[in-house]
């Protein structure tokens, strides 16, 4: 028939014009694990932030560091590296009492090449996502596999082994969504060439990888410990936008007197889910369509490209509608019904981490009684983070509400046949966080 093929305008997408890998997505290959030898001052501090909170004197060095000019750092990886220590010597300076005595300046000697690096970036200055999880990270043995007992952070905050597992395992769930990654190009191909076998096969990838991604996280029930999670790390991840403790947001001394608001690290700020969003025409309006566009602004400018491009090169939802194919569209179908399921466990995870913690935290604070280490820690966590996530969301309504979103995307929008997880009663939500039964 005429008009059926797809003339191939459009110069191919890769991965090297956006600065993905091949091997690991979005994952910086290989961070350095130091800087040029000027920047000890910074590396000193940074590799002891969890050891100076504890000891109320991080603030005390941060004051003490001297202000470093930033034009030795060259590289990529070398500006990658010095985002995240300073990012780390931000939130433990600004954290570093909890929700009491909260500060309104960050240092001269902090803020300026923070600002400076993050300019040059790209990137806000303030810990995020591409920091924690994307640039943090070594092999034990260089040769040996990408696995929990062969992976260490590089800098850490308070929290021990649970801030290891809370971002390594993350890490995983990104190594885990490469094949879909890659598969998105063979997608886009695919409809630029009207190639339904192709397309078909491509997305059997995507749904593929995101189960795989389901598996990697839910090591996180493995590696990292609710009470720990809820009642100490938690805070270090947040940011002073839309946080009730820093409600006039923070002076970053020497760049402006007026203060600035960032958002804190969040799960939103991962590019891979808006790839799968964008590839499959999930469509977020409203407060959670706009929340998630701002996290874009947190992340490389390079990643944030190639998001956008997916969306303006293709609509798959109308190609599978156009085609009529069965097995197109089932294997559509079950793209959706996977990444639904994502992130209903997604959901069940915070009511783990947070939900129910928060619970348990009104009850604590009501008890006088002395406590085990664990339930105190839980009792002492900031009340303004109760209901709200650390990039400053409400976060059980936005998860739902992402999770509604992607299910509307289906092209039967008949849901019964996605077998999604149920949520949490509030029976379930009462009980101790070990009796909650997560898959």
């Amino acid at each position: 028939m005429m008009g059926t093929k797809v003339k191939n305008t459009e110069t191919p997408l890769s991965f090297r014009q956006f600065h993905i890998n091949e091997g690991c997505g979005f994952i910086l290959p290989e961070p350095l694990t130091d800087l040029p030898v000027f920047y000890n001052p910074w590396m000193d501090i940074a590799r002891n932030v969890a050891e100076l909170i504890s000891c109320h004197s991080l603030r005390l060095r941060i004051q003490d560091m001297p202000l470093l000019e930033t034009h030795l750092l060259r590289t990529h990886r070398e500006l990658r590296l010095a985002h995240l220590a300073l990012s780390m010597m931000t939130v433990g300076y600004v954290w570093q009492e909890g929700e009491r005595e909260t500060i309104k300046v960050l240092p001269r000697s902090l803020s300026v090449p923070f600002c400076e690096v993050s300019q040059r970036l790209g990137l806000p200055p303030i810990l995020i996502y591409a920091d924690a999880v994307l640039a943090n990270w070594k092999k034990r043995d260089p040769n040996g596999p990408f696995s929990m007992e062969n992976l260490e952070l590089l800098l850490t905050f308070p929290g021990g082994e649970s801030v290891r597992g809370f971002f390594l395992v993350t890490l995983l769930v990104e190594l885990a969504a490469v094949p879909g990654l890659k598969s998105i190009l063979d997608v886009i191909n695919g409809v630029n060439h009207n190639d339904v076998a192709m397309v078909t096969k491509a997305l059997d990838v995507v749904s593929q990888a995101i189960v795989s991604m389901k598996q990697a996280f839910k090591l996180m029930h493995e590696y990292v410990d609710p009470s720990i999670f809820y009642g100490i790390m938690r805070i270090y991840l947040s940011g002073w936008k839309d946080n009730p403790l820093m409600p006039e947001g923070l002076v970053y001394e020497g760049v402006q007197e007026k203060p600035m608001e960032f958002s804190g690290s969040s799960a939103a700020q991962s590019s891979i889910l808006h790839c799968f969003d964008e590839l499959l025409g999930v469509q977020h309006g409203g407060s959670s369509g706009a929340f998630l566009r701002r996290m874009r602004d947190y992340m490389l400018p390079s990643h944030k490209q190639f998001i956008e491009n997916i969306s303006s090169r293709l609509s798959l939802h109308s190609f599978v509608l156009q085609k009529a194919d069965e097995r197109l569209t089932n294997t559509f179908e079950q793209c959706v019904a996977c990444l639904v399921d994502f992130r209903n466990y997604h959901i069940n995870a915070v009511t783990r981490y947070i939900i129910i913690p928060a619970f348990h935290a009104k009850q604590l604070r009501a008890n006088k009684e002395g406590l085990a280490e664990e339930l105190d820690a839980i009792r002492r966590a900031p009340t303004a983070l109760e209901e709200r996530g650390t990039g400053g969301s409400g976060i059980m309504t936005f998860l739902k509400t992402v999770r509604d979103e992607t299910k509307q995307t289906s092209i039967s929008q008949c849901t019964t046949e996605n077998q999604v997880l149920p949520e949490p009663s509030m029976t379930e939500i009462q009980k101790p966080a070990s009796e909650l039964t997560i898959e």
